[in-house]
């Protein structure tokens, strides 16, 4: 990345699909500078200070929800709260009416998470803040996917600008479905990583290897354990609430076909005692992860969470300057 890019190429972050290379170093270098301010005493900047952030959560959420509100409020901005659970969505208000109604309130960013794919790409037409995308239905969830690679990043104690080269990391789980997987494949791959996917053949798209540049394995040992194996592993839950029918058995049919148990975390341990586990949350203990896997030292699921706070600010602030950028310049 040049040192004289401090903005973002585009005016919102609606996915990781079309970013370059060069806007991820920015953001997961600027998350850098926010860890520092996250360990102070002093929790707080001013860098937002009178700009108004609407979150709008359409879905259920707890990790990503309280994530943006917490960074949002250490940037000093205020907050407007939306959930769909009691609001006029229940009586049948559509989404471009409630954009607008939010719309009229002048918030500056606009933080979205929607059941629908493409909802942040709707609002981004009919509201003038920026829109950061905190998951739309099975499409992406591109600030995850960030907070993912950050976290690998510091665990490899690697910057930005050096990126996942000669690592290979595996996503495990359902594929197809999974908003996580999508935005993880794409950037975990700009950034130079090799990537390996693997669960059921239900739940692995079509094209897979062809569109993603990714290796795919329906055998979970095969892809943990070919070749030179992997540094590190994410383990997907099951969409449940996304699948029209049943896609795989009983939860122990796929904790011993598919999951992380003692057995395969004790030989990737053997091959790899330096092996990193991820989980996006939330966890199904005893399902797609063992209780013990999710809690050793391998595991970065509860730094995942906290350099979360950290992706979101750099976002915001991010967003937040190119949108005082281009206000400039219209003016000019």
């Amino acid at each position: 990345m040049t040192r004289q890019q401090q903005v973002l190429s585009m005016p919102h972050l609606l996915g990781i699909e079309g970013m370059t290379r060069d806007d991820a170093v920015l953001i997961l270098d600027t998350a850098r500078s926010f860890v520092e301010v996250n360990s102070r005493q002093l929790k707080k900047v001013p860098a937002l200070r009178g700009r108004l952030v609407a979150l709008l959560f359409f879905e259920n959420s707890t990790r990503t929800r309280l994530s943006f509100e917490l960074a949002a409020k250490r940037l000093s901005a205020d907050t407007l709260n939306f959930s769909a659970s009691g609001s006029s969505v229940q009586k049948g208000e559509t989404l471009s009416d409630t954009a607008r109604n939010i719309e009229a309130m002048g918030p500056d960013l606009v933080v979205v998470r929607h059941e629908a794919s493409g909802a942040p790409w709707h609002l981004s037409r009919v509201m003038s803040g920026a829109i950061a995308n905190a998951g739309d239905g099975q499409h992406e969830h591109p600030t995850q996917a960030l907070l993912d690679a950050f976290t690998l990043l510091s665990r490899w104690k690697r910057t930005a600008a050096e990126g996942l080269e000669g690592k290979t990391v595996c996503i495990v789980g359902d594929i197809s479905r999974s908003r996580v997987a999508r935005s993880n494949m794409l950037l975990l791959k700009l950034l130079g990583a090799r990537v390996r996917v693997a669960g059921p053949a239900t739940m692995l798209p079509a094209a897979l290897a062809d569109v993603y540049g990714v290796d795919v394995f329906d055998d979970v040992d095969d892809a943990l354990f070919s070749g030179n194996g992997i540094d590190a592993v994410m383990m997907l839950r099951i969409q449940k609430e996304r699948a029209a029918r049943a896609v795989m058995g009983s939860d122990d049919d796929y904790a011993l076909g598919y999951g992380l148990h003692r057995e395969r975390f004790e030989r990737l341990l053997g091959r790899h005692d330096d092996i990193v586990v991820m989980h996006p949350g939330p966890i199904n203990r005893g399902v797609e992860i063992d209780a013990a896997v999710a809690d050793s030292s391998s595991s970065v699921i509860l730094e995942q969470t906290e350099n979360g706070v950290a992706v979101r600010m750099a976002v915001l602030y991010l967003l937040a300057v190119g949108q005082a950028r281009a206000d400039v310049g219209s003016a000019e």
